[in-house]
């Protein structure tokens, strides 16, 4: 991230050393704590609940290779502000948190230190920079420690990340660590994957300490075998899973990585997450009559062999339309052993695909038999299976791509714009090509028909889109969409044994026909380029596998079900889900490289890491009488030890099963384990960034559904987009990269959460803005401040009944409580935030400086500060409590306070609110109005013209002209839009407004338009039937009457006279200022009084 300026530290050291203070009291006294009432009255569940509300959130617990960064701190913020929030509510608002250690990334990191010393040495002291020469040892570096067995973890280590240390250009995993303030002397214990789980979690703890994070570490673990308890509530899940036939085994496609020989999920991957196998049909084209070139390099090492170019296509039923075949004349193509008779020719990478997929052996090392370039292919014939055109020949094609498909592609120019193009560059132009005109000569053959582009989809679009070459990628990539979306979905056959049916029921047809005669086969790859954790390119293989059957009919079902019944919190959440439900297919769930837990009945493979992390929020409300660690080693209060947690345990407890008879904890524990779940579950929210959709969210809700009964399936899930820093991209390479600790040290932890909770909150990608972190240390700052006078001088303020500029603040500021409370419920952090401090600090200086004279009222202001103090203190909880306590001199807590609603007996006043912004409006207008003049005196003044009023001069006044009836065509436009209005749908027909216009005579009229479109503006912020009430809720004059003195004070008149439009005509006003004002909206005469 770009460096900022640094600036006098006083105001920040003063608010971060708030934050120390309470973040050790709130660890002494243990108040983020949460347990069941003991008092339960023999209440369970939902009745318990009732009587006792709880709230339990959740977000993904993070993985233990490194720092939390600040996306980390994004997505964790959304929990922490709402428990925070559930708090004030009077709820039991639990926030736990664990480390996830289950995977790859940890076990491949460590096998990298592990070469990185057999190269370097134990120490690394043999590493030489390459543009060095070769030096003495460093004396310096520091000595092995002596003491190897357990981590001396220090929090204020690991600060900068790993990621970062990237950013710098590092190659080693060892330099990776030493940039994150790991000394070299202590990076050889991580060669052990356990060290890992020892090191970062305490820092992890720390750094969410230092946040404020309002969690209860009690119920913490680290995930794999290295905590036992955790282990059998894995091994549960899984052994229910498999036991509802929701686990199976059996050959599929899965990304695969040859180096780790194990399928490669998404969290086990460096990139390409989100990636899955696409199935192709690889259509055999067997030679029949080499190029010159061809047979030249090849001689005879191919004697007795037929071969075969292997295209990979995503229609099979455009097959009989081929015209050619082409290749890129740049690209290697290697020649492929098949088997004992057959040679396959396409790309290395389509090979090592092919070769994991049992098409080419032997499985793990394709045998290349000799490579040509596509240039010595070009000129050669072949065989074109299910064309009408038998034989064909292989021509040049620019773009060809060696990293998708096979790098030799079929050629269907009535179909694929992209083959059309080429064919007509390489007919046009032979001779640059370097082709027989006679290669070229085959005329596109019609495949099927769509009703919007004949039978010649692919001419009619190129002609459509004016496409001149093949070079015009942009507009052939939308054409190509375009063409295969038409032919899948609207086309019909015009070919072959399928003549007359849909292409979307001939597909599979004539795929199956292909491969039936041996003129084709299966082949899948990856849809984008996928690196394992260890470096190495995955590949699609074909294997015998563990997988959970995710997709499947009636587990969709109940899926689809969990999803309807749960709170989104957006439109495109839900639909987000709806889309991953369509398309989520059988998951990998095994693999035998990493960490993890065993599959209980094939302890050869260790549960997958996205496999075991779908339930375990449900661990959280048992792991603190479990366990009285984060690895398992102490049992809890319970005494319970790993041993007891047998699958029938575990299901009493968590799943409503029988109670297990042959089980010897006592039965109060049992009990005491079961009503903790029963009192704390279902989850009441989970917040993930956006990413996770499409793998571990979903995943919650397919086990939630398979595993829970339905009242303990999960309330709600939001999700939040990407973080960006200042604006741009977090990211690894260029060094926009943030850690939570350091944005804490270099901003304190309110400050840091309120650029966090302005930042954003959708699913689009949110922004941290380093300017907002600066100027929220200075608001907080001043906030203080402000509480510090106002409690000080509290003696001098006004006390006695409240005048109306006191009861319009009052009600502004509960009508703004009333909003933040709104926007908490929804989850709307950055709207809860402008309603609980920017507009609640705006209300306040407006009732401060409109009080200029009588002075602000002193139990008011004091109800303000303490409302201000609470509606905030979900977002800064440091600065909330140090008012709260020092300050306000409340009892207790903040974090055991209560939400400041409103008195039951209050009634809502909306003429107060439309009152205070009628007056803060007005004020503004006249300043506008009076500037207004000033300008067009100038210009007056420049020509040499009279101006009427000199705002310069010491005496200045102003009549306001109220009027008390709208204009007649203002009426009747409104008359007019009220009619067109469809309260159900909150609609307005334009047609009949256009109409009724006609038929009055007012559609010439150019003031009608504007004003309809401002109407139209008012309905949808105020609400329909707020817009179309024609009426004050409040007298304009005594409002305005009181506000005389204030803006005598603010624009410096001498007079302020308030009168009414038929007072102005009595006294001979001009008719042309009149007619302006309206009501809500006076007019104003300005003047210099003699």
């Amino acid at each position: 991230m770009a460096a900022v300026d640094e600036k006098p530290t006083v105001k920040r050291d003063f608010l971060m050393e708030i934050e120390r203070k309470y973040q050790k009291e709130w660890k002494e006294t243990r108040v983020f704590e949460v347990d069941p009432p003991t008092d339960a009255d023999n209440l369970e569940g939902s009745a318990l609940q009732q009587k006792y509300p709880k709230w339990l959130g959740t977000f993904p617990y993070p993985y233990m290779n490194g720092s939390l960064h600040m996306g980390h701190g994004f997505t964790i913020s959304k929990i922490e502000f709402n428990a925070g929030f559930q708090r004030l509510l009077g709820k039991r608002a639990l926030f736990p948190c664990g480390f996830h250690c289950t995977g790859m990334p940890i076990k491949a990191a460590s096998d990298k230190i592990i070469r990185e010393i057999s190269m370097f040495g134990e120490d690394f002291e043999g590493y030489r920079p390459a543009q060095e020469e070769e030096a003495e040892p460093d004396a310096s570096a520091p000595a092995p420690s002596a003491d190897a067995a357990a981590p001396t973890t220090n929090v204020s280590k690991a600060k900068k990340g790993k990621v970062q240390a990237k950013s710098t250009g590092l190659e080693y995993q060892f330099q990776i660590m030493e940039a994150s303030d790991i000394p070299r002397a202590e990076i050889k214990k991580f060669v052990d994957p356990q060290y890992w789980l020892q090191y970062f979690p305490p820092i992890a703890q720390s750094d969410l300490n230092a946040m404020g994070a309002r969690i209860d570490w009690r119920r913490s673990f680290v995930t794999t075998d290295a905590n036992p308890y955790y282990d059998a509530f894995v091994r549960w899940q899984i052994n229910k899973l498999h036991a509802l036939d929701k686990i199976r085994f059996g050959m599929r496609y899965t990304i695969y990585s040859p180096k780790d020989g194990q399928p490669c999920m998404d969290h086990d991957r460096a990139e390409g997450e989100g990636g899955g196998p696409t199935e192709y049909t690889g259509v055999k084209m067997e030679v029949v009559d080499w190029s010159p070139s061809a047979k030249e390099a090849l001689g005879d090492c191919l004697t007795g062999k037929r071969v075969f170019l292997v295209a990979a296509t995503l229609r099979p039923e455009t097959m009989y339309g081929q015209t050619n075949c082409f290749v890129g004349a740049t690209l290697d193509y290697g020649f492929f052993s098949a088997n004992e008779t057959d040679v396959y020719v396409c790309s290395y990478r389509a090979a090592r695909n092919m070769a994991f997929q049992d098409i080419i052996s032997p499985r793990d090392n394709p045998t290349k038999i000799t490579s040509l370039k596509g240039s010595q292919i070009i000129g050669t014939k072949i065989k074109a299976p299910f064309s009408i055109n038998p034989e064909v020949y292989v021509l040049p094609m620019e773009g060809v791509l060696p990293s998708k498909g096979t790098g030799v592609v079929t050629s269907v120019p009535s179909d694929s714009p992209d083959d059309y193009a080429a064919l007509m560059d390489l007919r046009k132009k032979a001779d640059f090509y370097k082709i027989d005109p006679s290669w070229a000569a085959i005329d596109p053959v019609p495949v099927l028909s769509t009703p919007t582009y004949g039978e010649m989809t692919a001419p009619a679009l190129i002609k459509l889109m004016k496409i001149q070459s093949q070079k015009d990628t942009v507009r052939l990539a939308e054409a190509k969409e375009l063409a295969y979306k038409e032919g899948f979905y609207k086309g019909t056959m015009l070919i072959g044994d399928f003549k007359g049916l849909p292409v979307e029921e001939a597909k599979p047809k004539v795929r199956d026909q292909m491969i039936a005669a041996n003129l084709a086969f299966a082949y899948a790859e990856p849809d984008r380029f996928i690196k394992s954790r260890s470096g190495d390119e995955c590949v699609v293989a074909l294997m015998d596998q563990w997988y959970l059957d995710y997709g499947e009919d009636n587990w969709k079902v109940q899926a689809e079900k969990l999803l309807g019944k749960m709170e989104t919190y957006s439109s495109e959440t839900r639909h987000a889900f709806e889309a991953v439900l369509n398309w989520l297919n059988k998951w990998a769930c095994a693999r035998t490289y990493g960490l993890g837990s065993k599959l209980p009945w094939d302890p050869q493979f260790l549960v997958e890491s996205l496999s075991d992390s779908t339930i375990y929020m449900s661990y959280y409300t048992v792991a603190n009488l479990l366990h009285s660690d984060i690895f398992g080693q102490q049992p809890g209060p319970l005494g319970i030890t790993p041993s007891q947690m047998t699958d029938e345990v575990w299901e009493y407890v968590l799943a409503s099963g029988p109670y297990p008879t042959s089980t010897d904890i006592p039965k109060e524990s049992l009990q005491t384990l079961r009503q903790s779940f029963t009192y704390f579950y279902p989850m009441d929210i989970r917040s993930s960034g956006k990413d996770l959709f499409g793998n571990h969210l979903t995943f919650a809700i397919y086990n939630h559904a398979a595993i829970f009964p339905e009242e303990h399936w999960p309330v709600s899930m939001r999700a939040n987009g990407h973080l960006m820093l200042d604006g741009k991209k977090m990211s690894k390479s260029t060094g926009n990269f943030l850690t939570l600790r350091q944005a804490i040290d270099k901003w304190g932890a309110d400050a840091t959460r309120l650029a966090l909770a302005d930042a954003g909150d959708g699913i689009e990608d949110a922004n941290f803005d380093h300017t907002t972190a600066n100027a929220s240390i200075l608001r907080l700052h001043t906030l203080i401040g402000w509480c510090q006078e106002a409690a000080e001088a509290a003696s001098g303020f006004r006390t006695g009944p409240l005048t109306y500029h006191d009861r319009v603040f009052q009600e502004e500021f509960i009508t703004l409580a009333r909003e933040t409370k709104k926007s908490y419920e929804a989850t709307n952090y950055k709207e809860a935030l402008k309603s609980a401090l920017y507009e609640t600090l705006m209300a306040r200086d407006w009732y401060r400086e409109v009080t200029f004279e009588e002075g602000m009222h002193k139990d008011l202001v004091q109800e303000f500060n303490r409302t201000l103090t609470l509606l905030i203190a979900p977002i800064t909880p440091h600065t909330s409590e140090h008012i709260w306590k020092t300050i306000l001199k409340q009892p207790g807590s903040i974090q055991t306070a209560s939400w400041p609603d409103a008195p039951s007996s209050y009634q809502p006043c909306p003429d107060l609110l439309a009152a205070g912004a009628y007056m803060r409006g007005t004020l503004k207008t006249m300043r506008d109005a009076e500037l207004l003049l000033v300008k067009k005196r100038a210009k007056k003044g420049a020509a040499g013209g009279p101006a009427a009023y000199d705002p310069s001069q010491p005496k200045k006044s102003v009549n306001v002209y109220v009027a008390s009836t709208f204009p007649p065509w203002q009426d009747q436009s409104m008359d007019i839009m009220q009619k067109a209005y469809d309260p159900a749908s909150g609609n307005i027909d334009d047609a009949k407004i256009k109409d009724e216009l006609t038929k009055a005579g007012l559609l010439k009229d150019k003031r009608i338009m504007p004003f309809i479109q401002l109407q139209k503006k008012r309905i949808t912020q105020l609400g329909a039937e707020a817009a179309f009430r024609r009426q004050l809720l409040f007298s304009e004059v005594e409002v305005l009457t009181l506000l005389i003195p204030y803006i005598k004070k603010n624009l410096k008149m001498q007079d302020v006279n308030v009168m009414t439009v038929e007072e102005g005509r009595k006294a001979s006003a001009p008719d042309a200022l009149l007619d302006q004002a309206e009501p809500g909206t006076p007019a104003f005469n300005f003047f210099n009084p003699q």
